[in-house]
């Protein structure tokens, strides 16, 4: 079984520190199934990620301590990112775009529910909804113990917003699979994931169970997250 536990995550931007994960009460996180971190923009969500990726632009450092059975490298982690449209090579069919044999490819696409054909296709001949599933396939296909997902609802139609939530609550479940789903839509995490971070301003403000937060918030911040997710859900309705 795959653990992780993070003990310090800071970023500094020359002395400035613009990610201080537990300069607060909350003194570590762990990630013992799918846990979201959840924030406005600007928040330090996904430098938090670029930090795991060790993708932070060059002006910036870090301090990462962690405990794990496992080492953060390709190997062993997989990302996910927001716009499915500009993840893959619009010049590459489908099955030039994973890095592992045929067999796999199809066995990738059919858990998240494509048919083999999609290899011969070009990204250009796939909907949203569908480029979303190859991305997940792809980053599925290495085996990874850490699965981290960087809005990966955002650039979709509420349709397929729903289908790839399902997915990936479905591939959680199916393949252990430890995952750090970060987003802005506190709501949108619900079925998904088991705990939830608030980060505000690089720092966890709270955290716990996503239906103890959902129905007994403390922060006020965290209070207009979840108002903001009902408003966005209501108008797109």
């Amino acid at each position: 079984m795959s653990s992780f536990l993070i003990e310090n995550l800071t970023i500094y931007n020359n002395q400035e520190k613009l990610v201080n994960l537990f300069d607060n009460k909350i003194k570590s996180l762990k990630i013992d199934s799918a846990v979201a971190i959840v924030g406005q923009s600007g928040s330090g969500k996904s430098l938090t990620l670029k930090t795991l990726l060790k993708l932070l632009p060059s002006n910036l450092k870090s301090n990462l301590k962690y405990i794990s059975n496992f080492e953060l490298n390709s190997s062993n982690i997989s990302f996910v990112p927001q716009n499915p449209f500009t993840s893959l090579s619009p010049l590459s069919k489908i099955d030039k775009q994973f890095f592992c044999e045929k067999n796999k490819k199809i066995k990738m696409l059919k858990l998240v529910g494509l048919e083999k054909l999609v290899l011969d296709r070009f990204p250009s001949e796939l909907s949203g909804g569908q480029l979303q599933r190859v991305v997940i396939a792809i980053a599925i296909s290495t085996n990874p113990k850490l699965l981290l997902l960087d809005e990966p609802t955002t650039a979709l139609d509420t349709k397929n917003k729903e289908l790839i939530l399902n997915l990936l609550q479905t591939l959680q479940q199916d393949l252990n699979i430890l995952m750090l789903f970060v987003t802005h839509d506190i709501l949108s995490i619900q079925n998904v994931c088991k705990n939830i971070v608030i980060l505000k301003d690089g720092t966890i403000i709270e955290t716990g169970f996503v239906k103890d937060i959902l129905q007994n918030p403390k922060e006020d911040y965290t209070k207009q997250l979840i108002l903001s997710s009902f408003k966005n859900r209501k108008h797109r309705k």
